[in-house]
């Protein structure tokens, strides 16, 4: 008897973020977010854009960031494959750590799982930046973190003033 993986054909309920500093910004977002379609992800709602400096070094190109809630079938390493492909389709380049992108996106939190086999679940810095945090905030008010179980209003108050005044909505 074979035993069935218990993601398989389960939809789950995924956030997560897209951000671009290269480019025209707005376009590779929407880009992206149109081949998450094509790939059988159901995006179920996405944030406005909000534009942030660039971290670590803030003389890079600012970064435009959206957070997407999505539902899908597809497992969460399935899904990181399928990210990276849809961000190297869009330009990005294999560069240093926190370097200017084409393209970048993150799983945020799937279905609530707490995982560290292969793929870090729920994403280990969310509840550090801003340009997640707030987005997320707009379009599920009620999240809470997947271990610490944290609100997210708690997450968003433990931010810097700074942090919470650098972010822009566009």
């Amino acid at each position: 008897m074979i035993r069935q993986d218990i993601y398989e054909n389960q939809v789950n309920k995924v956030f997560l973020a897209i951000g671009s500093n290269l480019g025209d910004r707005f376009r590779n977002i929407e880009l992206a977010k149109m081949m998450l379609s094509d790939n059988r992800i159901k995006i179920l709602k996405s944030s406005s854009f909000y534009e942030t400096l660039s971290w670590p070094n803030i003389k890079n190109p600012k970064f435009l960031n959206v957070v997407l809630e999505i539902e899908t079938n597809l497992r969460p390493l399935s899904l990181l494959d399928l990210c990276k492909k849809i961000e190297k389709s869009l330009g990005r380049k294999k560069s240093k750590k926190n370097s200017p992108r084409v393209c970048d996106i993150d799983i945020l939190d799937y279905g609530k799982r707490n995982e560290n086999n292969g793929i870090n679940l729920p994403h280990p810095r969310l509840h550090q930046r801003n340009f997640v945090l707030i987005p997320l905030f707009e379009i599920s008010k009620k999240w809470t973190h997947p271990k610490s179980k944290d609100h997210i209003k708690t997450l968003i108050l433990k931010l810097s003033k700074k942090d919470i005044t650098s972010i822009k909505q566009i």
